[in-house]
């Protein structure tokens, strides 16, 4: 059995501004163009090895959480997969119904209370990727997003025990 935590997140190319140091009288400038370009991604972490599968997609809306849905079945193939959830719209939309009936001897869909994220450990790792992805930077397009994120997520491959400390609250700054 497998136990997994979704949650979709969407990166924007807006610019983040943190707190950041720099030499006195030299204050960081981050660019614009003032454009929304913005990269939707689902994920699902799995807080007993640190398995993290994400998927890029084009909105955040059902269809795309069907393929990312038939990813994590086809990822875990002859598994029982436990799928803990927020309560958004879209995990539980009506027109996936037959695919939850489809696939109900393998995919146990758990709520979340409403307004929980604390308690969804997906939430710690999209936190960690917009600070890496988008904190005091400038992606000119939604390619230039893309391949930050890919390379977040090709970092995330071999870093098991960061993950899990990370979704356990301990931060790093590793990457």
């Amino acid at each position: 059995m497998i136990l997994l935590y979704e949650d979709e997140s969407r990166i924007h190319a807006y610019q983040a501004l943190r707190s950041t140091w720099f030499q006195k009288g030299k204050q960081k400038q981050v660019s614009t163009f003032g454009h929304h370009a913005a990269v939707s991604l689902f994920g699902a972490v799995n807080v007993l090895n640190s398995d993290f599968l994400c998927q890029v997609a084009d909105n955040c809306k059902a269809p795309a959480f069907h393929s990312f849905m038939k990813y994590v079945l086809d990822y875990y193939p002859n598994k029982v997969i436990i799928m803990v959830l927020d309560r958004a719209r879209i995990h539980d939309a009506k027109e996936l119904q037959p695919f939850f009936e489809q696939h109900e001897d393998r995919l146990i869909r758990f709520f979340l209370p409403k307004y929980s994220p604390n308690l969804n450990p997906v939430e710690r790792i999209w936190k960690w990727l917009k600070e890496t992805v988008i904190q005091n930077r400038f992606h000119p397009n939604k390619a230039a997003i893309q391949e930050s994120v890919s390379s977040f997520l090709a970092f995330l491959e071999g870093a098991s025990e960061q993950i899990l400390k990370r979704i356990a609250g301990v931060h790093m700054t590793d990457y």
